[in-house]
């Protein structure tokens, strides 16, 4: 059967997950507040859920897909997280939220380092930064084009948002395994992979590069900080929105909530995609330094951005620090992937990567319980400030790799 090529596969990819995501994540905060009854803590907690998850299954599936196929571990992951999706929507229980972010998270495993790490092998590391952009705004694009049909799904059922969202993932899965490349991967041969031994060794080889480069070492600890600052912000924001502000009317009528996310989503996808075409005509993703120079004044703008939200005593105050906060982070994730992939080897590029994950995953699994435990016993505002003070030294730590790369 005829294959796609892989730019048009990985671009179609980012698009589809980011439509069938959104379908199901637009009202999702609504969802679980006011269907399931989730509290700050039980919030926080389906986060801890997804990250344990993560934690434990990233470097074993990473390993995976460089010995076995990138490929598949893509699949079988788009094949899970659309299952975790699905999920969701079957029941309004606590326990049902929590048991589908650990199917997520199991399945963002498979994706999560493979998938980059075979668009690269694809199309080459000194191109790949480009794609990584261009992926970003079609995921945005993706987002934007879900939220009227999740709003009008919702408007009927909040819980078929999620339903209609997993089968749509699924399906892509199948038009994957059908139409998906693989011809810059070269797989370990079966005759030398010897079960637990080759995931070892692989491990071994993959902590032994980052060990042996500085600036790797100092990237583990910003994707520490990394996690650590998300928890509270991923799962708190929007609640802290809906508990410190009454929504005001739109042209005249007061719009439910579920309306007023989707504006708001809608907004802050329009900004990102503006965001990541500014980046890619500013940043010269070949050229590492420009790169880490990029980052490290995000950074900054992030940290003054949630401030700003927490602090805020106007509504549009707060909306614009969130528009300004969204913008900023949504280049932060192709412009790292772009660094992190010229900095790693074809041979260990998804163990490497899935390692990255691993360590932003434990950072979050550590901050969750304690995020929720203060976002309960003093308020969400107080957990969203935690969340800025972590994510500070960000700046300063590439700084510290821009020099570290230029001594070297």
């Amino acid at each position: 059967m005829k294959k796609f090529n892989a730019s048009f596969i990985y671009l179609a990819t980012m698009f589809v997950m980011g439509l069938t995501a959104n379908i199901s994540t637009t009202a999702y905060v609504i969802y679980r507040v006011d269907v399931v009854g989730m509290d700050a803590l039980q919030l926080v907690l389906a986060g801890t859920a997804l990250e344990a998850s993560v934690f434990l299954f990233e470097v074993p599936t990473g390993i995976v897909a460089d010995i076995v196929s990138r490929r598949l571990s893509t699949i079988v992951g788009v094949f899970i997280t659309g299952l975790a999706i699905l999920v969701e929507g079957l029941a309004p229980l606590v326990w049902v939220v929590l048991l589908s972010q650990a199917l997520w998270g199991l399945g963002w495993t498979f994706v999560s380092g493979a998938f980059s790490a075979w668009i690269t092998d694809e199309v080459g590391a000194d191109k790949v930064g480009d794609y990584f952009l261009r992926g970003r705004q079609l995921s945005l694009i993706g987002h934007l084009v879900a939220i009227p049909i999740s709003v009008l799904i919702a408007s009927h059922s909040l819980a078929l948002t999620f339903i209609i969202g997993g089968l749509g993932r699924i399906l892509f899965g199948i038009f994957l395994a059908a139409k998906m490349p693989e011809t810059g991967f070269t797989p370990v041969p079966k005759a030398e992979r010897h079960g637990w031994n080759t995931m070892v060794t692989q491990l071994k080889e993959g902590v032994a590069l980052v060990r042996s480069r500085r600036v790797l070492m100092i990237f583990s600890v910003i994707a520490l900080l990394l996690g650590l600052y998300s928890e509270a912000w991923d799962r708190l924001s929007l609640a802290f929105l809906l508990e410190q502000f009454r929504f005001p009317q739109f042209g005249g009528v007061q719009l439910t909530d579920v309306v007023w996310f989707g504006i708001l989503d809608a907004s802050i996808l329009l900004i990102g995609i503006a965001a990541s075409g500014l980046a890619k005509r500013l940043v010269d993703t070949r050229i590492s330094d420009q790169i880490t120079r990029a980052l490290q004044a995000i950074y900054i703008g992030m940290v003054a951005a949630i401030l700003v939200f927490v602090f805020a005593e106007s509504f549009y105050w707060a909306i614009a620090a969130l528009f300004i906060f969204s913008a900023l982070r949504v280049v932060t994730f192709p412009l790292t992937e772009a660094w992190l992939n010229q900095h790693v080897s074809s041979k260990l590029r998804a163990t490497v990567l899935s390692m990255a994950g691993q360590v932003d995953a434990f950072g979050e699994l550590a901050a969750g319980p304690i995020v929720g435990s203060i976002g309960r016993i003093f308020s969400m505002r107080t957990a969203i400030v935690s969340s800025a003070l972590l994510l500070s030294p960000v700046a300063p730590l590439f700084r510290r790799i821009r020099r570290t790369a230029q001594k070297d």
